[in-house]
């Protein structure tokens, strides 16, 4: 049987650091701080709720992060 695979932990950040920043700019950090995966979505996108370690998702209305969180 195969090993089931382990995810890394999500990097030692504070989502919240993002907000209000330019979306471009948010990006770059997050892949700056070891994120694999940032998301960015328009305000009340329907999204699935599966959770995927070391992801990132931004909520970016008019170029800005306007919310943050894992996952």
């Amino acid at each position: 049987m195969a090993p089931i695979p382990s995810h890394s932990a999500h990097p030692d950040d504070a989502p919240e650091s993002y907000v209000g920043l330019d979306a471009e700019e948010a990006e770059r950090l997050a892949g700056e701080r070891g994120w694999s995966t940032v998301r960015s979505l328009p305000p009340g996108s329907i999204i699935t709720m599966e959770y995927l370690a070391g992801r990132l998702n931004f909520e970016v209305d008019n170029g800005r992060v306007r919310r943050c969180w894992h996952g």
